[in-house]
């Protein structure tokens, strides 16, 4: 296996930079070009067709009003499915930024070539059976190799991860437990998602057995439960907090942030933190379409064809959320998040074992359009974490969540700077 060396002509490239996420990737690679190693980040894109990258960079040179992209950066030739180009590919570089999903078809020919040939690898996958998989099998490989592998580094999980360690660290005791609510926000031109997301969620329910068992072969022992057990609320509730009805976060920001709160506990003896998520879903109108979606949803996809239908109408299945188009730019800047943190514990000198949590905290993260904007600055301000700070990574390279990998890092200061806003609010 090669050596990851400084010594390689790009400190990133983007592998996937002509997919709808891929694109505005590029865009926060060029906007951030000034934070790379000596103030200067060489960088690549590569995939299938050089003419659909040619186009990207010229779009993007278009519209960050940057005609030098053009000439400056370079464009690779590789293909998932091409085990050599893939290698070439890695080679040069020394962090890869993976924008091809989904993850579970088309990410461990990626994962496998970084580790082979000495680059970095960092994804934004939301595909738990995909990240923990890869964990159990290349973990190992990628620690003797030197090799950093780090998944869900978009709005899936960096949000939900690193707020739990913000969060912590803002807590004056022992902080036991954390709730979060997800709330997105919707200008006059309204929202939607590409439907990439769509069809890895679609897999992921029609294989979720796949997980259980994979999740047996760790061998792990529950996490301990410091203080008092915190009671999960139900499928749908009323939630204060917020003022909306709730429902539980399907998404990976559970099993990431319990990934990362294990590496914590069994590495660096810090107490985990229960936690639970959850995910604002509005007023009665909203909740009567999510309940129609999610039912046809659960029935289609128990079966071929019904998951056949649910890829090829994703628009009229998920009632407009999920498109094939993906949202238009007015869209985007219209469309922002909030993810709150309401979290208790044990004021400074208390034994967490002993009686009921008397503090609390609330804590919070503001930012733009989840998907296409934040994933990207998440992503981008990952690579540039692990280019500049490596030596406050792990001791070694293996397969990390975000908090596993950054908790010892500045990129909280970093997202904070890119509009990724975290902050301490008062109940």
């Amino acid at each position: 296996m090669a050596a990851v060396t400084s010594t390689r002509p790009y400190h990133i490239i983007i592998f996937g930079a002509s997919g709808f996420t891929g694109q505005f990737v590029v865009e926060e690679v060029a906007r951030s070009a000034f934070e790379g190693p000596s103030g200067s980040l060489k960088w690549a894109l590569a995939g299938r067709s050089r003419q659909r990258l040619e186009g990207v960079l010229n779009q993007a040179a278009e519209t960050l009003r940057k005609p030098e992209l053009r000439t400056e950066v370079e464009i690779i030739v590789a293909d998932v499915s091409e085990a050599d180009s893939l290698a070439i590919m890695c080679q040069q570089g020394l962090v890869v930024l993976n924008c091809v999903g989904p993850y579970r078809f088309y990410g461990e020919p990626v994962v496998k070539a970084c580790i082979e040939n000495g680059a970095h690898c960092i994804d934004i996958c939301g595909e738990p059976q995909f990240l923990e998989r890869m964990q159990l099998e290349y973990h190992s490989r990628a620690m003797d190799s030197g090799v950093y592998v780090i998944g869900s580094c978009g709005f899936d999980s960096i949000p939900a991860d690193m707020g739990i360690l913000y969060t912590k660290n803002q807590f004056k005791g022992t902080l036991t437990a954390v709730e979060s609510f997800l709330t997105i926000h919707t200008g006059p031109e309204g929202g939607c998602a590409h439907d990439g997301t769509w069809q890895s969620a679609i897999y992921g329910f029609a294989d979720s057995g796949s997980l259980r068992k994979l999740r047996k072969k760790f061998g792990h022992q529950p996490l301990p439960v410091v203080g008092a057990k915190v009671k999960k609320r139900g499928s749908l509730f009323f939630s204060k907090e917020i003022d909306q009805y709730a429902i539980p976060f399907m998404g990976s920001d559970p099993s990431v942030v319990r990934r990362s709160q294990r590496f914590l506990y069994e590495g660096h003896q810090e107490l985990p933190v229960q936690y639970s998520a959850y995910v604002g879903v509005g007023g009665i109108w909203s909740l009567i379409k999510m309940f129609c979606g999610g039912l046809l949803f659960w029935f289609l996809g128990k079966f071929g064809l019904g998951r056949k239908l649910l890829i090829t109408f994703p628009e009229f299945f998920s009632f407009g959320v999920f498109t094939k188009a993906g949202p238009s730019r007015k869209q985007m800047e219209g469309t922002s998040f909030t993810l709150t943190f309401f979290g208790e514990g044990y004021a400074e000198g208390l034994d967490p074992s002993q009686g009921r949590p008397n503090a609390r905290i609330c804590t919070q993260i503001h930012g733009a359009e989840p998907g296409y904007v934040a994933t990207p600055v998440a992503m981008v301000q990952a690579a540039i974490t692990v280019l500049n700070e490596q030596q406050f990574l792990p001791i070694t390279g293996g397969v990390y969540s975000p908090g596993a990998a950054f908790a010892r890092t500045t990129l909280i200061d970093r997202l904070n700077r890119h509009g990724l806003v975290f902050s301490v609010k008062r109940f």
